[in-house]
């Protein structure tokens, strides 16, 4: 896990065209738009009246796909894509996504983002029954219990119903059965999932607004917790059997760092909800200086926010290396720390001799921080105030990060004034919890909190770890 942030699983996209089209080129456009998600895999799932054609490869969209790959996808009603970052299971091909399963009355492509908290539960009683797994992920337990329902039920929606009601935690899906297009959404909601429609017809549903855009679709709305839609030839139809169920608890790192800027998630705009978190900092943490920066990117809208509220004026503190990917994707902790110099270089004109104000999204381990701070010391900053657009991270999430011990947060070690001092910076400040819970600027459903310490909506996994089920695999070969 990088230092710096803490990252989610992936991002999800599925289209229903009402006529038969090359919806491939249309899916790869809506993932590159929600690349930001997930580097580590991207799959497409085209379905031809029942036939389904797949692609999945490791690494970003560009090169998981050739025009030649999109076009041998052929023509459908409907496509599910996904990009993946790996919260559970490894990050292998075996574990890339969307996962397609046979069955004897049709097939299913799935494509999800969040994790299970009784992932261990279900998959123990799914292999007691006979299920032969795949993958080292959640994903593929909640393929299996969809199927195992449907086997049961007379349609592809009572299925995902009667599974939603054996499924605990985060999941946001898009799945594809051989004539219908399915959006469903966790009771408490804790992953993003919006719902849009292209001039053509079609419906889209994808994690975030920015990948309707991509593919011109007009934003209708975000899918309800709990909620069910199901899209066929007859239409567009909601299933709330499960709405009202559970406190509304959408993870509100979404609007802190998760999504786009450009992205609307249930009705608030995400870079005005940053801007605001800047406001509230500058109001809780205020300090004498002379320009104040962001580290780009998810910092950079708090940083206009804190200069418009505090009067200091905004500067471009850092350049970014277009050409680097997140730090995140070297493998070891060694490799990311000295990736920071080559992915951001400080202007020494908007730094030297000046008293800044920095703004970041997080503090995770504090590693990176220090050697942010440490560029703008060597460019000649005369002091250096730390503020962070969000309350201190003291807990691990279990519902789609990767955070999952809490041995790796260091502010569940070290109280602020150590943390400014470990990091290097003349002052620090975090985000209040009362002013994280107001970013949207309107009444809203609820957050989860969990990872600023403010308790678990649906409980926690009783055999927990991103690679529990690689571990159980090790187990059983031993066995």
């Amino acid at each position: 896990m990088a230092d710096r942030h803490i990252h989610e699983e992936c991002g999800v996209f599925g289209i229903y065209s009402p006529k038969r089209a090359p919806l491939a080129e249309l899916t790869y456009f809506g993932l590159y738009a929600l690349q930001h998600r997930g580097q580590e895999s991207a799959g497409i799932v085209v379905n031809d009246d029942g036939v389904f054609a797949a692609q999945k490869e490791p690494g970003l969209v560009g090169e998981a796909f050739t025009h030649d790959d999109l076009r041998a996808l052929g023509e459908g009603n409907i496509s599910v894509g996904h990009v993946r970052y790996a919260t559970t299971g490894s990050d292998n091909r075996r574990n890339a996504q969307p996962i397609v399963i046979d069955h004897h009355k049709g097939a299913l492509a799935l494509a999800h983002n969040g994790n299970l908290v009784n992932a261990w539960e279900l998959r123990t009683s799914l292999e007691e029954a006979g299920c032969i797994f795949h993958t080292t992920s959640d994903s593929e337990i909640i393929a299996y219990v969809i199927v195992q329902e449907r086997l049961r039920h007379a349609s592809i929606e009572e299925a995902v119903s009667a599974a939603m009601a054996r499924l605990k935690g985060a999941y946001s899906l898009v799945i594809s059965s051989p004539a219908k297009l399915i959006a469903a959404r966790d009771e408490h909601g804790f992953r993003p999932l919006c719902m849009g429609t292209r001039a053509d017809g079609s419906t889209v549903f994808a994690s975030e607004s920015c990948a309707l855009d991509a593919v011109g679709a007009k934003l209708v709305r975000e899918i309800e917790p709990g909620e069910i839609v199901v899209v066929s030839a007859s239409g567009a139809r909601s299933i709330k059997d499960h709405c009202g169920k559970a406190p509304h608890s959408l993870c509100v790192f979404e609007y802190i760092y998760f999504a786009r800027p450009d992205s609307i998630i249930e009705g608030a705009g995400v870079s005005l909800a940053r801007q605001r978190a800047g406001r509230f900092l500058a109001g809780e943490h205020p300090v004498e200086a002379d320009a104040v920066i962001g580290v780009p990117d998810s910092g950079l809208d708090a940083a206009l926010g804190y200069a418009a509220a505090s009067g200091i004026p905004y500067a471009i503190g850092f350049t970014k290396n277009k050409y680097i990917g997140r730090t995140f994707i070297a493998p070891e902790q060694s490799m990311r720390e000295e990736g920071v110099d080559i992915k951001l270089g400080p202007v020494r004109s908007a730094v030297e001799g000046k008293r800044i104000v920095l703004i970041d999204d997080s503090i995770v381990r504090g590693t990176t921080c220090r050697r942010t701070i440490e560029m703008l010391r060597r460019a000649g900053a005369r002091e250096i105030h730390m503020r962070v657009s969000a309350p201190p991270f003291v807990a691990p999430c279990y519902y789609g990060t990767d955070v999952d011990s809490a041995d790796r947060l260091i502010a569940n070690h070290h109280t602020v004034p150590e943390i400014a001092q470990i990091i290097g910076a003349d002052s620090l400040g975090y985000l209040s919890m009362e002013h994280a819970m107001q970013l949207t600027g309107k009444k809203c459903g609820g957050f989860c909190a969990a990872c600023f310490g403010g308790g678990y909506p649906a409980g926690e996994p009783s055999a927990g770890g991103k690679n529990r089920f690689e571990k159980k695999k090790i187990h059983d070969k031993k066995e």
